[in-house]
């Protein structure tokens, strides 16, 4: 209940916008249709497919103003070959996460967070003007009054549990209005049947490749790189709540999450529906709840795809009278601006990343109002920087990379994961100490942090290689090395991964007496002794080992 409104009212918004009104049963249909189906792959795991996670699918509101867009340009044939392209493009992005990690920032996906909703108000302000000739002139505005004002009361004074229930007690609240009022379509429901949907409204793929195809493919490439960074998000908020003891974050499963979403999306564009991406709301059930377990993500799933194949039960919401929906939607927009503004906060807010969070914000922002050199603007690129997102997100990335090229560079080395390469890397670390002028204790520090980090790497491998009964192979290993002040950031990459991490094993230790430890839990020890912080990433292509070291004793 707390995910088909919100999955409903969303798709509706995308096809009321963009002028898709006559098919907008069959896109809801379909955008239902591949959220269950996305929950389910998310909870069940196939191979690398799927968070393995009660990750939930719904429709995301940062996909309104591009869908909307696609579908004002060149109709539902359109907007599913886009889907299409976002569904390849998210499915890349999983295989290869350890590469992008560095490219998309707080700063940046923060930014762009912020500008979601700069770029979806106008269409919900049309949606909010949108009523009957014949409806009373306050029916428009007392149904936004009403619904807007329950789910901001009942946000600023009810518990965490009424909270959850919020939007739909107010969108049920102004759904009650508008029928007293006479603008709740009655007759939608009515004619809706019971169950199936008519296959003459599938609307197939736009395979022209049209000058609106091109104009519009930037800005749904960027989309979804900013929703592959929301379910990174996601991913990892889950993890965190669904295990009783904290744990590393396995960002194996965070690439499945992707994949799953990516597999989602490839559905939805063959079927027409709107993208979907994992639902927050699905972590903050879990946090209050205290359930986690897969077969929950299972069974709604299979609701979905229910309640999608009965068209009267998704005409009960699609009923509902457009200023609810807009001032629903636009209460969500509220909070996605907080959201942005959180993330760029988590991520360290010194005055370099304020000022490019700050001027791209604000460019973002003249762009979508078409105050900033509108004539230039509008024929250039196909009018790709209309869009506030794509212009704000791109200042922020080019910003981003400016910063990051006038900074020190860092120290690279390249070679295998064996002990032989030791001397090697203690020799090059010697050689970025002194570059950087630190004392011989700090150089003593980086050398034995990158020694114990080495073999713990190593004894893990042979752990894993004597229980599967095989004999390791050399690994590659890149090491970077960062210089900051008085401290060192390591970072070892090499290309095969355990199943066990390294981090998780350094916090157990803490609780366990050190008697009757192996070679690998005396180098952890030794590790966490030597180093102020150590993060283990475990991805299916790499495994990253970073550790930051401090020119002082713990």
């Amino acid at each position: 209940m707390l995910t088909i409104n919100s999955i409903v009212m969303v798709a509706a918004v995308i096809f009321r916008g963009g002028g898709a009104a006559d098919y907008l049963l069959w896109g809801v249909f379909a955008t239902v249709l591949c959220c269950g189906v996305g929950t389910i792959l998310q909870a069940l795991r196939f191979g690398r497919v799927g968070a393995g996670y009660c990750v939930v699918a719904g429709t995301s509101s940062i996909f309104i103003a591009v869908c909307a867009a696609a579908l004002a340009s060149g109709g539902p044939a359109l907007l599913a070959t886009l889907v299409v392209v976002v569904a390849l493009l998210q499915m890349a992005i999983s295989t290869r996460l350890s590469l992008v990690r560095r490219m998309l920032t707080p700063a940046v996906t923060g930014t762009v967070i912020m500008l979601l909703p700069v770029s979806v108000m106008p269409i919900l302000a049309r949606l909010l003007n949108q009523a009957p000739a014949d409806a009373p002139l306050a029916a428009a505005p007392v149904c936004a009054l009403v619904t807007l004002a329950l789910i901001v009361g009942i946000g600023l004074k009810g518990n965490a549990a009424l909270r959850l229930w919020a939007p739909v007690i107010g969108v049920v609240s102004g759904a009650i209005a508008g029928a007293l009022f006479g603008i709740y379509d009655t007759g939608r429901v009515a004619e809706a049947p019971w169950i199936g949907l008519s296959a003459a409204d599938w609307p197939g793929l736009d395979l022209t490749f049209s000058a609106e195809f091109w104009a519009l493919l930037p800005a749904f490439a960027f989309i979804s790189l900013v929703a592959a960074t929301k379910s990174i998000g996601a991913v990892i908020a889950t993890q965190r709540v669904s295990w009783r003891r904290p744990r590393a974050v396995d960002f194996r499963a965070v690439q499945g999450g992707i994949a799953a979403e990516g597999t989602g999306n490839l559905l939805a564009g063959f079927t027409g529906g709107a993208p979907n991406t994992p639902f927050p709301v699905a972590t903050s059930v879990i946090e209050l709840t205290g359930v986690a377990a897969r077969r929950v993500g299972l069974a709604a799933g299979a609701i979905l795809i229910l309640v999608a194949c009965a068209p009267k039960a998704l005409a009960v919401v699609i009923a509902i009278p457009s200023p609810v929906v807009a001032a629903a939607i636009g209460a969500g927009m509220v909070m996605l601006f907080v959201v942005g503004l959180r993330e760029v906060m988590q991520g360290g807010l010194d005055y370099s990343t304020g000022l490019i969070v700050g001027v791209s914000f604000w460019i973002g922002v003249g762009f979508q109002a078409q105050v900033i050199f509108p004539d230039i603007v509008q024929d250039f690129a196909g009018g790709l920087f209309q869009n506030g997102m794509v212009a704000g997100g791109l200042t922020a990335i080019l910003l981003t990379l400016a910063v990051n090229l006038a900074q020190p560079r860092p120290g690279r080395f390249a070679g295998r994961a064996v002990a032989a390469e030791l001397g090697t890397i203690q020799a090059f670390l010697a050689t970025f100490a002194d570059r950087h002028n630190w004392g011989d204790a700090m150089k003593q520090r980086l050398a034995a942090a990158a020694e114990e980090a080495l073999a713990a790497v190593l004894q893990s491998e042979a752990t894993e290689s004597k229980e599967g009964g095989a004999a390791p192979e050399a690994r590659r290993l890149q090491l970077t090395v960062r210089g900051t002040g008085a401290s060192a950031t390591l970072e070892l990459v090499t290309t095969a991964t355990g199943e066990e991490n390294l981090q998780d094993r350094i916090a157990l230790l803490r609780e366990e007496p050190a008697a009757g430890d192996s070679m690998r839990d005396v180098s952890l020890r030794l590790l966490r002794h030597l180093a102020s912080s150590v993060r283990h990433q475990q991805f299916h292509n790499a495994d990253v080992l970073t550790v930051q070291v401090d020119d002082r004793p713990r």
